[in-house]
């Protein structure tokens, strides 16, 4: 395998104009098409090569992108199969031991509301310009022209699996990846877990659910940050009213010498000025970067702010349709050691160290999947409004699905040209909606099991 894989590469590097599946299967006529399909998108997803175009018209090039930025050193991580797999960049790897020490030995600092001020959007940058072309490489989008959270909507049953668990268990949760997904598909908890796990696992599909529902409409202001706050805190807090809402007490940390500011009015201050920031950031990638950074830091929320910072990160990812990042494989303890530096010396390397990392893992793990997609169907990507909103009125009103009714509920939404079409979209997307896909149209379970014919559980 590993030879064949080496062969391609060679071949593909030996013509300037890269060369299509089908010039391939010339050159290896030995491998199946289907193998060799199979091959070219590993190739891809272990940046050794690019694929530009669609369909018939994709060529293969080799990557000129190189897989790490040095230097680096390979260092052991807990949760790690092989711990030579895992690499700190020297930054990195000195910051972990610094911070590693016992608490005792370690200066108890306050927040300093300069590390925030002396950030100047598209200025200052957490993440240099050659980190950032690497990853908008490997994080390349599907295509352009399409609405924001295309890319995210396509791959949305694995996201919510694989973001709601490894943000769940950098949290301690010890709900397992199949755990979850039985959660999130079927609705069935896990036996002998604490039911607080549970609803953490729960608040982060909900949570997700808005961000890619909502990809147009999202951004970094209030309303966003302080709704996925509710969503990922519901049910988790010991003061009910805390969810969504600023801070207004003092908080401490475990585990560090950090002590966040207690004033409810430079919380206030400082929170309007980290979205505004975060807003003026013309990359995606430093968007994402100095949320995860200064979110945590600040600790608006009386909890739950890493959680919120994490899938705060994947907002400008998913409004420019790129990769998400899901943090699988992240070992919570150099994650940890990231957000100690942050705290108490205000260095970023080591939690950027992290990102980058988190985000290969993760462009491998969709780029396998976007290859395997089909192309988006054109009429759904065109009508995708309109097919929500009839759905959900058929399920919530208990609609006759006839096409004359169907024809009526679309109105002027859909045109005359596409209507059998769509009326036949409509029909067959009622056909295939079950609990674990109902989210898509922004419907409760009572509403569907009532509409099932079922009580509620």
């Amino acid at each position: 395998m590993q030879a064949d894989l080496n062969a391609l590469v060679t071949s593909i590097g030996a013509l300037p104009d890269g060369a299509s599946t089908d010039a391939l299967q010339r050159l290896f006529p030995q491998i199946p098409r289907r193998s060799l399909q199979r091959r070219l998108a590993r190739l891809v997803g272990e940046q050794r090569l690019r694929a530009v175009g669609k369909g018939p018209a994709r060529r293969y090039f080799v990557s000129t992108v190189p897989t790490t930025l040095p230097p680096y050193v390979a260092v052991p991580a807990s949760g790690m199969g092989t711990p030579s797999l895992w690499q700190l960049s020297v930054d990195g790897t000195e910051l972990r031991a610094n911070v590693s020490r016992s608490l005792a030995q370690r200066k108890p600092v306050g927040y300093k509301r300069s590390f925030l001020d002396d950030y100047q959007p598209n200025h200052t940058s957490y993440l240099p310009q050659s980190l950032r072309d690497h990853l908008h490489a490997i994080g390349q989008p599907p295509g352009p022209g399409q609405p924001a959270g295309t890319y995210a909507r396509q791959i949305l049953d694995r996201l919510l699996v694989d973001l709601s668990w490894a943000s769940s268990r950098l949290e301690g949760n010890t709900y397992t990846r199949l755990d979850t997904h039985n959660l999130i598909e079927f609705g069935r908890a896990a036996e002998g877990k604490d039911r607080l796990e549970t609803q953490m696992i729960l608040n982060h599909k909900a949570a997700i659910e808005m961000l890619v529902g909502h990809a147009d409409e999202i951004g970094f202001n209030r309303y966003t940050l302080q709704n996925l706050h509710a969503l990922l805190a519901d049910n988790l807090l010991p003061n009910p009213g805390a969810g969504g809402r600023l801070r207004r007490i003092d908080v401490a940390i475990t585990g560090t010498v950090y002590q966040p500011t207690a004033l409810p009015q430079s919380i206030v201050e400082c929170f309007d000025t980290l979205l505004a920031k975060a807003g003026g950031i013309t990359d995606p990638f430093e968007q994402a970067f100095f949320v995860m950074v200064h979110l945590p830091y600040l600790q608006p929320f009386e909890d739950v702010n890493k959680r919120v910072s994490r899938l705060a990160a994947n907002i400008p990812l998913i409004k420019r349709n790129l990769a998400p990042l899901s943090f699988v494989d992240v070992p919570q303890d150099i994650y940890v050691d990231g957000m100690l530096a942050i705290y108490e010396l205000n260095r970023v390397e080591l939690l950027r160290d992290v990102f980058a990392w988190a985000y290969e893992r993760s462009c491998q793990r969709y780029t396998l999947i976007k290859q395997a997609l089909p192309e988006p169907d054109p009429l759904r990507l065109r009508y995708r409004d309109a097919l929500r909103q009839v759905v959900a009125h058929v399920v919530q009103s208990g609609a006759a699905t006839t096409p004359a009714i169907i024809r009526q509920l679309a109105g002027t939404a859909v045109a005359a040209e596409d209507a059998a079409e769509f009326i036949a979209m409509v029909i067959n997307e009622l056909a295939n909606l079950h609990e674990g896909n109902i989210a898509r149209y922004r419907l409760r379970l009572s509403e569907f099991r009532h509409w099932r014919g079922r009580s509620p559980a």
